[in-house]
């Protein structure tokens, strides 16, 4: 009897130890799934609601390239707490203000835009995790309304690192990225890899870039990540989707070809019972 006590308070323990995964594409990029993030450059709460809601297992929540705050995205991500797409954002650079900004305000990714050196990669995971990994400070902030009192904890377990790979000069130290304890997604910037080398995709020159980047990062057995349209290339699993306007555009389109989500052809949706 004193046996089997020992061993269920023995396994207790070690599942007390286990920490708690929250971040949902985390558990499952480890499972071998794809996620798609969809891309979020409005600072309307409604639209972000409609995007978390909407099937996408992540939001790509753009500060590098829009005027949003993190006040507003503070106010987007509250507005939807609970919803399946997990918040990552793309921060302007990886330094102290942007990273802690982000992790306080509640996002379990973070995605740094044109890494050419491995300093700004460590600087990225230095200030996006608390100590004993990295310098993350305690400060106020609304993660633990969003992920619950015990973040603190689980913190660091859950918070996701997303390098992006978009100029020659990144590739040439990709092997270098996809190495660093920390790094969870090595991301193919296809648009500007081809804007800062002056290739094309399909182009061998291009092609042997990508290549570089897939091969260094399956090496080390990271994530490989690009863009949804190549959600069919063999060994990525990470994609960044359309904007909230390109899907406006699709959804428009399609109403007005007479396309009804929810209700048989010829039936109108009944107003107030709308999918959200």
């Amino acid at each position: 009897m004193r046996l089997i006590v020992a061993g269920l308070l023995l396994a207790g323990m070690a599942m007390a130890q286990q920490p708690r995964i929250f971040n949902t594409v985390k558990t499952k990029l480890a499972q071998g799934k794809q996620v798609v993030g969809g891309t979020v450059s409005s600072s309307d709460p409604d639209i972000y609601c409609a995007m978390a809601g909407s099937g996408f297992d992540f939001t790509w929540i753009e500060m590098q390239h829009s005027p949003l705050t993190y006040q507003e995205v503070a106010r987007m991500i509250y507005a939807c707490k609970g919803a399946a797409a997990m918040p990552f954002i793309r921060v302007p650079d990886s330094n102290e203000g942007d990273i802690q900004k982000a992790a306080d305000i509640g996002a379990v990714g973070i995605i740094i835009p044109m890494v050419e050196s491995v300093e700004k990669v460590h600087n990225a995971i230095k200030f996006a995790k608390y100590p004993p990994v990295g310098k993350r400070s305690q400060g106020g902030g609304q993660y633990g309304a969003l992920w619950g009192a015990d973040y603190r904890q689980q913190a660091n377990a859950n918070m996701m690192i997303v390098a992006m790979i978009e100029s020659p000069a990144g590739v040439a130290i990709a092997d270098k990225i996809a190495a660093i304890p920390g790094v969870d997604v090595v991301f193919v910037a296809s648009t500007d890899l081809g804007s800062f080398s002056g290739l094309k995709q399909g182009q061998p020159e291009y092609e042997a870039l990508v290549t570089r980047i897939k091969d260094a990062v399956l090496t080390h057995k990271k994530i490989l990540a690009g863009p949804l349209a190549w959600k069919d290339r063999p060994g990525y699993h990470f994609f960044q989707g359309p904007g909230e306007t390109s899907l406006l555009r699709a959804g428009a389109k399609a109403a007005l070809k007479g396309e009804n989500e929810g209700a048989p052809k010829g039936v109108a949706v009944i107003e107030g019972t709308e999918k959200k």
